[in-house]
């Protein structure tokens, strides 16, 4: 699980972040904080992986904790959270190392997509001691490679744009081959390597759950729907 701390002065703000962080996987919030100085004391006593950062906060701002997380050298890493959108504050927030930066008011998709994409990377990241340029500019630098959109073989680029739009009505459920066949009109076999396809190019995730009899379940859930990378496929 990523551990997580929220730095927020409004009281009802800092909540609404909180119930939005509960609906996305993978992500366990550890403490809120409403100063710098208060979550200065948290990450000294808690191992924080990502920091949800507001800007305007009393007191200190709140690019001096992104700046003093720097200077001490510590393995956590900040998505900023702020009404502040001058370029000036963008800029500094990325040079001092912000993996994302959304602007107040944002959409739930918003903030879903920038955490996915970061438990994504932490993931990937955690199983790889080394990387290839390849895999360094698609899963780390979000440069999508020119010129590959060629579909696997066997594979329809009508059937699999019949998929994506049933995926994207699941709306973040989890569905098995089988239900997502059933929905498309397609055999469970075909209906595995339009998944398989979706998993390899990182929109879909896949969870093995294990009854108490029977063979176990493969569950998938879209994890990308904001990607473009799918669209050079359609």
């Amino acid at each position: 699980m990523i551990r997580v701390l929220i730095v927020e002065d409004d009281p009802m703000v800092a909540e609404l972040n909180r119930r939005y962080l509960e609906q996305i996987d993978g992500f366990v919030l550890i403490a809120m904080a409403r100063t710098v100085d208060e979550a200065l004391g948290l990450l000294e006593k808690h191992d924080i992986d990502l920091v949800l950062l507001d800007i305007f906060i009393p007191g200190t701002n709140g690019l001096e904790l992104l700046t003093q997380i720097r200077e001490k050298g510590k393995d956590t890493d900040v998505i900023v959270v702020s009404a502040a959108c001058d370029m000036h504050t963008i800029k500094k927030a990325l040079r001092n190392g912000a993996v994302d930066y959304l602007i107040k008011p944002f959409e739930f998709e918003r903030l879903n997509t920038a955490l996915s994409d970061y438990r994504n990377q932490a993931v990937f990241m955690r199983n790889r001691d080394v990387m290839n340029q390849a895999e360094l500019d698609r899963r780390i630098l979000g440069r999508e490679q020119q010129g590959q959109t060629e579909l696997n073989k066997g594979l329809c680029r009508n059937t699999l744009n019949a998929v994506w739009e049933n995926i994207r009505t699941a709306k973040g459920q989890s569905f098995t081959t089988e239900e997502m066949a059933n929905s498309v009109g397609i055999s469970r076999v075909s209906m595995r390597k339009y998944l398989d396809f979706l998993k390899q190019i990182d929109i879909l995730s896949m969870e093995v759950v294990y009854g108490t009899v029977g063979r176990p379940v493969y569950r998938y859930r879209c994890i990308n729907p904001e990607s473009n990378i799918i669209k050079r496929y359609l």
